[in-house]
């Protein structure tokens, strides 16, 4: 398959070309990164190696009204590096992840912006059975690892006693327009905004986060078992405030 660009699409993006031999189907950027979108997505799904017998685990539906008023969380909104034990409620957890990055339109469209219409950011929960892979296009946790790695995702001592660390990861195979010592920086932007996202859901439902990047990248990569092209951008830790 060829892709070209061309201009004229009525959402003011370059178009794309796609033939085949003779045949030519024209369509928009959007839509042509939602395809290739698509197909990169099943593979990364298919990274991670499946926990022992893990099957995925799916989320109750997202409450998607009701909380804080907007300004009254970004009042509230910090960080806080001490926490409960106290695990989150399955509920409580679907919510704060389809607030990070889950699909808010029919067209797969997520609450975070991202780069170029192209999603290079992988959201992954480590608690204490294991480390899961977040699916927001069925809104489930896909099992990566059977162990507890909290320990690994940070150099302070309360990344291993709060019940979530989520982890950030990025594909460098799908910034193929970035060059290779370029992709972080793209990468960050994009986990800066689920991490904001995060702060906003804790600070309406009284929960703790810190976004962080006092990160072993190396060793946590070799824990998760990472492929040679994604790479850990930053981490954030949630539960509920110590006391």
């Amino acid at each position: 398959m060829t892709i070209c660009t061309r201009r004229g699409d009525s959402d003011g993006s370059p178009g794309i070309i796609a033939g085949a031999g003779s045949s030519r189907l024209t369509m928009s950027r959007r839509t042509a990164a939602a395809l290739l979108l698509g197909g990169a997505a099943l593979a990364a799904v298919g990274l991670p190696a499946p926990a022992a017998g893990g099957e995925p685990r799916a989320l109750p539906s997202p409450r998607k009204s009701g909380g804080m008023p907007l300004m009254e969380a970004l009042s509230k909104r910090r960080s806080t590096r001490e926490f409960s034990a106290r695990p989150l409620p399955a509920q409580v957890l679907s919510d704060l992840l389809w607030a990070a990055y889950g699909v808010n339109r029919p067209s797969g469209d997520r609450t975070a912006p991202y780069w170029r219409h192209i999603m290079v950011i992988d959201v992954y929960a480590a608690m204490a059975d294991g480390v899961w892979l977040y699916d927001p296009s069925r809104h489930a946790l896909v099992p990566s690892l059977a162990d507890d790695i909290r320990a690994q995702t940070g150099l302070q001592e309360f990344v291993a006693q709060a019940p979530l660390d989520l982890v950030y990861v990025a594909h460098g195979e799908r910034m193929r327009d970035v060059a290779e010592e370029e992709r972080r920086l793209y990468a960050s932007v994009d986990t800066g905004f689920i991490g904001q996202n995060v702060y906003l859901f804790c600070a309406s439902e009284g929960l703790a986060t810190v976004f962080r990047g006092a990160v072993d990248y190396a060793k946590l990569a070799a824990a998760m078992r990472l492929e040679a092209s994604a790479f850990v951008t930053f981490a954030q830790t949630v539960g509920y405030p110590k006391g």
